[in-house]
């Protein structure tokens, strides 16, 4: 039951048409590339603020409530913009749609570690989660393709509903997820500030939390992001706009196969890591300076490969969180995400006015190289023998 519970979420929590055609919306509504911009600020903004404090929140009270109050907001948002179409409605929806996406960080990871471990079945975390990322990444996909047809037969209004529809699913799904936390044995009794402070200690004390902290944020968010310039890089290569899709699906079917596969790679040693993370990103380098579509089955393998480390990342990061604050702890690294995000893209844009959308990706898998070299000199980072 929680497995597949955990992997209904993962799907309908990625499952939202509105996702592929809410700029459509902006535009429509008469919103300036500027306005638009700045939603995307507030967006951002909101997550990263959010983010810690509501892993302790989760590690508070429950991380089952969390997670089912999460896609609520969400889905209250989604109505905002379909009731009351204004650049103020956008705004507020985008602070409930972020404010879900840090309550359901850490909360998610957490809840499925602790209840996998309490059946004595923490070996299948990585599997899980990677099955799980896998099974997000095809909603996101399905979303995309069936998007444009419901537009076309119901307008905004049809996209929206499903959205929201979706959203209250998900909700619901989440309180069919077990939480066994006993109160006075696993700081359920706490105060919110004294499990706060307990998650940022961890994080700066433990060396071998720290460590993985930082991978989970660095091998996850700068693939993440570059993802995002796909389309960019197809049309400097001279990629008909019809195909672009294409490839696009193509670099998504190589990130679902890296997470099915992680939970072969969870015994993976810190040399094999490393040398996995080194060849992902030459792969990544190549494809995208070939100046050929066929470049992009390398990105898809890269993709896949980065995939598959940052899930093995996040595997190794909670075998390693000893405290009460596995949510505080895991939306450390959610913070840590979005900062490298940011700095990714404002890098990329910075770069690609200079030089071609190829050579930025280049450089923009840089910090790979480095990341490889730390990870195979760290013996923090091996598996843990439970």
């Amino acid at each position: 039951m929680l497995v597949a519970s955990l992997y209904v979420y993962a799907f309908l929590g990625e499952f939202l048409l509105i996702y592929p055609v809410y700029t459509l919306l902006f535009i429509d509504t008469g919103l300036s590339v500027a306005e638009t911009s700045s939603l995307f600020v507030i967006w951002s903004v909101t997550g990263m603020v959010l983010e810690i404090p509501s892993g302790a929140w989760a590690d508070r009270l429950s991380r089952r409530v969390t997670l089912s109050l999460g896609p609520l907001l969400a889905g209250l948002g989604f109505t905002l913009w379909l009731v009351f179409p204004s650049y103020w409605a956008f705004a507020l929806g985008f602070v409930l749609w972020g404010a879900e996406g840090a309550l359901v960080s850490g909360a998610f990871e957490a809840l499925s570690y602790e209840e996998l471990d309490r059946r004595g079945q923490a070996h299948r975390y990585t599997a899980v989660m990677g099955r799980a990322t896998a099974v997000g990444t095809v909603a996101a996909a399905a979303a995309i393709g069936l998007a444009t047809p419901v537009l076309a037969a119901g307008g905004y209004p049809a996209v929206g509903v499903a959205s929201v529809l979706a959203c209250v699913l998900c909700a619901a799904t989440a309180l069919t997820l077990p939480e066994h936390r006993t109160r006075g044995g696993d700081g359920a009794e706490e105060g919110y500030l004294a499990i706060l402070k307990a998650g940022l200690t961890e994080v700066r004390t433990d060396r071998r939390v720290l460590h993985a902290v930082l991978l989970v944020a660095f091998v996850t968010a700068i693939w993440g992001a570059l993802e995002e310039y796909v389309p960019y890089l197809a049309i400097e290569e001279g990629v008909a706009k019809a195909v672009i899709p294409m490839l696009i699906l193509l670099t998504w079917v190589g990130a679902t196969a890296g997470g099915l596969l992680a939970g072969r790679a969870r015994h993976m040693p810190p040399r094999a890591y490393a040398l996995t993370i080194a060849l992902a990103a030459l792969a990544m380098a190549a494809g995208a300076v070939s100046g050929h579509p066929a470049g992009f089955v390398l990105i898809a393998l890269a993709f896949g490969a980065f995939q598959l480390a940052g899930v093995v990342a996040d595997a190794r990061m909670q075998e390693r969180i000893t405290g009460t604050a596995r949510a505080t702890v895991t939306s450390v690294a959610g913070l840590g995400m979005n900062v490298v995000t940011l700095a990714v893209y404002a890098a990329y844009g910075a770069t690609s006015s200079y030089v071609s959308h190829g050579l930025t990706f280049a450089l923009m898998v840089v910090p790979y190289a480095f990341i490889a070299l730390l990870t195979a000199r760290s013996t923090a980072l091996a598996p843990a023998r439970r």
